[in-house]
């Protein structure tokens, strides 16, 4: 099992969430989050400067069995992606086990 985790710009959230359930990855965890990006100078939009400096981002915790890593991977990437910086990240590591607690299944069998 893998757990990825990815940092993704909130405006396609929507589309992600979408894209993962096309791949039948159906349950996930979200948060609103707040971040400090690698691009320290601010844009201007219609003549106001904005500060870049502290992004707004929603980050998704997945668990999924490890047949799912890359498609749930390559959902992630095409949804998420607008060309531009600070499109996100996204962070895979493994998973030991997992239980569902109501039934007490163990490994692959609880994420189902």
């Amino acid at each position: 099992m893998k757990k990825i985790e990815a940092i993704i710009r909130k405006s396609k959230f929507d589309d992600v969430r979408d894209a993962l359930h096309q791949v039948e990855v159906n349950f996930f965890s979200y948060w609103d989050v707040t971040g400090v990006g690698n691009e320290k100078k601010g844009h201007v939009y219609r003549g106001v400067s904005y500060s870049t400096a502290d992004i707004q981002r929603r980050y998704l915790s997945i668990i999924v069995s490890d047949e799912f890593e890359e498609r749930t991977i390559e959902a992630i990437l095409k949804s998420a992606y607008s060309g531009n910086v600070g499109d996100g990240k996204i962070f895979v590591s493994p998973v030991e086990e997992a239980y569902r607690i109501r039934t007490r299944e163990k490994g692959k069998e609880s994420l189902k």
